[in-house]
């Protein structure tokens, strides 16, 4: 195939360098026959503009991670009725009414819970973010009837209550846990998604309760997690981030291919790159 005719997909975001979205794409791709070119490429809030218009017609689509999810939204042709409601893309595909914005991260939440048996039920979210909003739809989607966010910045989390609201879904905010303050245990929350950075989360592994519920900690880096081995240690089912990144990546092929990937080949090759990450190999 010539080059200039081989389609091409990034994963975007600032830094970059560590995504593991070109492992995950490029297995999907090899598994569906694909002859596409998947990059990781770093660009900001302030090139993101410019790096859309410069977009081609060999463009299927983008990956969007931080700091993009929120700035690509005034730069969409068309979104979503679930990027409008949560007011964040991690997905563009191009088409000929122009790029349209998408949010699997929700999906990819959905189906890391459902992994590990998360029921509906009282639920909890650490962080206020722009993955607590997927985490709040995620949650709605599951049958959780209400919410506790507990932000380390309270402010960050002002504008979870639309969303909270636009979903019927209740919910109330709470301070961060203090110094030797337990985590939520199974009867308090049958759910708690963490969705802060990995540092932040790391220092939770001494707050996990002694009758934990379900956990997503959407942190993959170190893997396994510290907060995720903590709450196993206890008895409770827990998923780290690279189930949620597995799944929102399949909808993500799916988007930009019209076409199903293998799930079991692209967790192979996450696995795989995973573990070379950890030994250092």
């Amino acid at each position: 195939m010539p080059a200039e005719d081989v389609r091409r997909a990034a994963v975007l975001g600032s830094p970059i360098a560590h995504s593991l979205s070109p492992t995950l794409h490029r297995a999907a791709y090899a598994g569906l026959g694909l002859d596409w070119r998947y990059d990781a490429l770093e660009v900001d809030a302030h090139g993101l503009p410019a790096f859309l218009r410069a977009c081609g017609p060999e463009w299927v689509g983008l990956s969007l991670t931080m700091p993009l999810k929120r700035a690509v939204l005034p730069l969409l042709d068309t979104a979503s009725d679930l990027v409008r409601l949560v007011g964040a893309a991690n997905t563009v595909v191009f088409g000929p009414d122009g790029p349209a914005g998408h949010n699997t991260d929700v999906v990819g939440i959905v189906e890391a819970l459902r992994g590990i048996g998360a029921e509906p039920g009282p639920a909890v979210i650490l962080g206020g973010g722009a993955t607590a909003a997927s985490a709040l739809a995620a949650l709605a989607q599951l049958g959780c009837p209400g919410v506790v966010v507990r932000a380390r910045r309270p402010e960050a989390a002002s504008g979870l209550a639309d969303v909270a609201g636009a979903l019927g879904l209740g919910l109330a905010c709470t301070a961060w846990p203090g110094p030797g303050e337990l985590l939520p245990d199974r009867r308090e929350a049958g759910i708690v998604v963490s969705t802060v950075p990995g540092p932040a989360a790391e220092l939770l592994a001494g707050a996990v309760p002694r009758d934990p519920g379900a956990l997503l900690d959407v942190s993959y880096a170190p893997w396994p997690p510290p907060l995720v081995e903590a709450w196993r240690r206890a008895g409770g089912a827990a998923a780290s981030g690279e189930e949620m990144l597995l799944h929102q990546a399949v909808a993500q092929v799916e988007l930009m291919s019209g076409r199903r990937p293998d799930t079991t080949t692209m967790r192979s090759a996450l696995h795989a790159e995973l573990r070379r990450r950890a030994t250092g190999a």
